[in-house]
């Protein structure tokens, strides 16, 4: 009806934290452009970073406004919590601290729970009471957790976390072993973990062909590579990123953060799930309160968990191995907070 009448929208604030860094700078043009919200949506953009990262921050600003984005109104780079939380739509949660060499496991989540638990606090403050967050930083699904802990305010369902990159990896995979358009390959699922327990499954993923949607399972005949190589692959392909590339995977993870918004925002296309990392209700036997990946789909600004799909039995095992990693992430998390 804005089109038809040529109306302009009132524009989206959209807060980006880690703004500064490799994935910030590479969606922070893919949002002003219009590929995360629609072409028809201005938004604000909101920058946040650490103080030691300012210069280039602000960089990053003077960027974004020599692009002249004809969607973007507005932006704000600051290295204040508060400021930047302020009456946001949208968080994009990049910022986070990362494992070093050398670090134990339980160093790294005791950082992250300290900048979640303060950056919860300022959304459950400060941001717009309908206010949507995608966590990105690692342990994302924890991290997600934390910040559901300490922002009681924002709606359950408005806090997820990213496994679209993974979903993505998966479509990819298939699509090459294939030799068809990755546009032609829908409903794999990833279950589970932000980590090296995921689960990618293929029993749903079905492949548009000429006479129409046929099951994967039914094109790639080698059922011992979707068991092993092709899980193996998915798993581990942010670490085969960080080995050639020598920095993590920043462009796929920017447009996957994209993709999940979008999704949720816009609808997901008809007939397609997508996979979302969100809190669990107990769907396929996963413990509640566990930020766990579901296939969902998406209409009108919310998300459902595909139910009623079959689960056999070396999907169950694989599920409750990730659900078992997080379980102990939220006990290490939590015991964290009470250090």
């Amino acid at each position: 009806m804005c089109n038809l009448l040529n109306i302009e929208k009132d524009p989206i604030r959209v807060l980006i934290t880690g703004a500064a860094g490799n994935i910030g700078y590479a969606i922070a043009p893919m949002i002003a452009r219009g590929m995360m919200l629609g072409p028809d949506q201005p938004m604000i953009l909101h920058l946040l970073d650490i103080e030691p990262a300012s210069s280039s921050l602000e960089a990053v600003k003077m960027e974004l406004q020599d692009s002249a984005f004809p969607l973007l109104k507005g932006v704000i780079a600051t290295t204040d919590v508060v400021e930047a939380c302020k009456d946001v739509n949208i968080a994009i949660m990049i910022g986070g601290f990362p494992r070093i060499a050398g670090m134990e496991r339980k160093d790294v989540m005791s950082k992250n729970v300290v900048i979640y638990k303060a950056q919860a606090s300022a959304l459950e403050r400060y941001a717009s009471e309908d206010c949507k967050v995608l966590v990105v930083a690692n342990p994302a699904n924890t991290n997600a957790l934390i910040l559901k802990e300490f922002a009681p305010s924002i709606p359950e369902e408005n806090i997820t976390c990213l496994t679209r990159l993974d979903h993505n990896r998966a479509l990819a995979q298939l699509a090459d072993k294939l030799s068809v358009p990755v546009s032609s390959v829908k409903n794999v699922i990833i279950w589970g973990n932000h980590s090296s327990t995921q689960y990618p499954d293929t029993n749903h993923a079905t492949v548009s062909t000429k006479s129409g949607d046929r099951p994967v399972k039914e094109l790639v005949t080698d059922h011992n590579w979707l068991k092993s190589e092709f899980i193996t692959e998915v798993q581990q392909r942010g670490a085969a990123i960080l080995r050639a590339r020598k920095q993590s995977s920043a462009l796929s993870a920017a447009s996957a953060a994209c993709d999940h918004i979008r999704d949720w925002f816009l609808g997901s296309p008809k007939g397609t799930w997508v996979s979302m990392g969100v809190c669990s209700d107990g769907s396929y036997g996963i413990p509640p309160d566990l930020v766990y990946s579901f296939p969902v789909i998406c209409e009108k600004g919310s998300w459902k968990i595909v139910q009623g799909l079959n689960i056999d039995a070396f999907s169950r095992e694989k599920m409750d191995d990730s659900a078992r990693e997080l379980a102990e992430e939220k006990e290490l998390a939590y015991s964290c907070l009470n250090a």
